[in-house]
């Protein structure tokens, strides 16, 4: 689901090219006469369809569904702002990899040319509700504050897209695999799979019901019936479920309390971020990391799609899902774009270039129209959340299965930062029920949660950090570790990473205001540890 990482070598795929015409002693052999105008659409199309969209549907009502379920988001600022503006990147998107498609089709006269699957990023979904979002909501009160700022972060995330589109190899090469997939897999784990899961046990007639008819179908390859795809059935019993007990007067669950009208919601540009600009700024930490994952995984499905015979340019690849992000951030979204991984799977469908403009404009067209605010008032969030777990589950057995064996080490090291915000985000949750706040705290708590809260802000880089040390160490790379060390000190001291501030904001170390008292002890253990390295790679060389 949504995944950009992690790629399945596949089988080549042979396309149907022209014969050699420039065999000795042969006559030129001519194109077929379906070359001058290849089909783009199939019945494969169909199955394409109701596979990427029904990923991309999933995904936007898991977004409404957290905002205005578990952070009291208003409705109408999610559904008829944040989701239109969310989809319009894929519409864009979308439409550009079908064009894109059928270029490379009329150029090598094939008809067997299969579009890049597109769509919103997952992870980074999760990470703006559960790191960007909702705690700018939870500390200022303020909803339309937080939509400006995820506005902010997403175009920021955008533009640094359009950057790294163009350096994409470069860091693929510096960055170690282990500690992106890592970080990454701590979000799953923590965020993705562990707070739905709270969500299914206050529900478990509903919650547990889903789950196992999820696993059943993904995992187990039990077939559904009619064929229906698994993730479907799962929420089609929860929510059968729920609808059925709620009609007998059972359980005391309330229903979604989302009207379920559609309402038109067209998406336009607005500036209202610009105001909030200073308030994105501590965000920014989190939220980047994934624009180099994203890219480092669009060059990654483009090297699959090339195995599996379409042979698409990297660079326009990446350069589509930058400026997509940027259209969307632009347009009211809070949440980036990117390629899928499983286009070879979407062409073994027999699917062409219909099935993501079809996408396209079911999930751009039914955003504006309000259809997901229908969905978000009718499903239930205990049957919406066993999806969540499964993607989690996934996405942190590929980052241990697509990392080489020996650094499993650095996954899990990531994982811990990520574990610190998690908790942070529930004992927020204790506190403001008990009516108290951090800064009542004392002693050993108060201590505790300071190291907490050092830990969890910039969680994701201190992850890519952490990870990438434990890498180097494995691998024997004291100068790359000294390095990574080195940025660790500078990022502390501008609170980047382990901001001592509750809000994890950024400052500068001369500012008479900066935290220096709690940022330059671990600063200064990243320097000694840089030294160390250092030392390290002295060594190495005289040896």
């Amino acid at each position: 689901m949504a995944r950009s990482r992690g790629v399945r070598r596949w089988p080549p795929v042979r396309g149907r090219w022209p014969g050699p015409s420039w065999a000795p002693g042969a006559p030129p052999t001519p194109a077929p006469a379906r070359a001058a105008s290849p089909r783009w659409l199939a019945a494969g199309d169909l199955n394409g369809f109701l596979g990427l969209s029904l990923d991309n549907t999933t995904n936007l009502v898991i977004l409404s569904s957290l905002l205005i379920g578990a952070f009291g988001f208003p409705a109408d600022l999610v559904l008829g702002r944040m989701l239109p503006g969310t989809a319009l990147g894929v519409l864009a998107g979308d439409l550009a990899y079908t064009v894109m498609a059928v270029r490379l089709a009329r150029r090598t006269g094939r008809d067997d040319v299969t579009a890049m699957p597109f769509g919103i990023d997952t992870p980074t979904l999760f990470a703006m509700v559960f790191g960007v979002l909702g705690p700018v909501k939870v500390a200022t009160g303020d909803p339309v504050l937080a939509w400006k700022v995820g506005m902010a972060v997403t175009l920021a995330i955008g533009i640094v897209k359009c950057a790294l589109s163009f350096a994409g190899d470069w860091a693929r090469r510096v960055v170690p695999r282990a500690a992106l997939l890592g970080s990454i897999a701590g979000v799953s784990i923590l965020l993705i799979a562990f707070l739905p899961t709270l969500k299914i046990l206050r529900d478990p007639m509903v919650g547990l019901v889903a789950l196992v008819v999820l696993l059943l179908a993904l995992l187990g390859g039990v077939r559904m019936p009619f064929g229906v795809p698994g993730a479907f059935a799962a929420v089609l019993a929860g929510t059968l479920i729920f609808w059925l007990r709620a009609g007998l007067g059972g359980s005391g669950h309330p229903p979604p309390a989302i009207g379920a009208h559609l309402a038109l919601a067209i998406p336009w540009p607005t500036l209202a971020w610009v105001g909030a600009l200073d308030d994105a700024l501590p965000y920014l930490a989190i939220a980047l990391p994934f624009a180099l994952v994203t890219i480092v995984g669009g060059i990654d499905n483009t090297e699959s799609a090339r195995a599996a015979g379409d042979e698409y340019r990297a660079r326009d690849i990446l350069l589509v899902e930058a400026l997509a992000t940027v259209l969307t951030g632009c347009c009211g979204g809070v949440i980036q774009n990117t390629p899928y991984i499983g286009h070879p799977a979407y062409k073994a469908m027999g699917a062409r270039a219909g099935y993501t403009l079809a996408t396209g404009l079911v999930i751009g067209v039914g955003a504006a129209a309000g259809a997901l605010g229908v969905l978000v008032g009718v499903l239930p969030e205990a049957a919406v959340a066993p999806i969540l777990v499964f993607i989690g589950l996934e996405i942190t057995a590929q980052a241990f299965l697509a990392s080489p064996a020996r650094h499993g080490a650095a996954v899990a090291l990531a994982f811990v930062p990520v574990a610190a915000a998690v908790v942070l985000i529930e004992l927020g949750g204790v506190l403001s029920a008990l009516d108290r706040s951090a800064a009542q705290l004392t002693g050993e708590a108060a201590a505790t949660y300071q190291a907490l809260l050092m830990l969890g802000n910039g969680f994701i880089l201190t992850a890519v950090l952490w990870g990438s040390a434990v890498v180097f160490i494995i691998e024997r790379r004291p100068a790359a570790l000294a390095a990574v060390f080195a940025l660790g000190g500078v990022a502390t001291l501008v609170g980047l990473v382990h901001s001592p501030l509750p809000n994890g904001a950024v400052f500068w170390p001369w500012s008479p205001a900066a935290p220096l008292a709690a940022a330059a002890p671990l600063a200064g253990a990243y320097g000694l540890l840089t030294g160390l390295a250092l030392l390290a790679a002295t060594g190495t060389r005289t040896r």
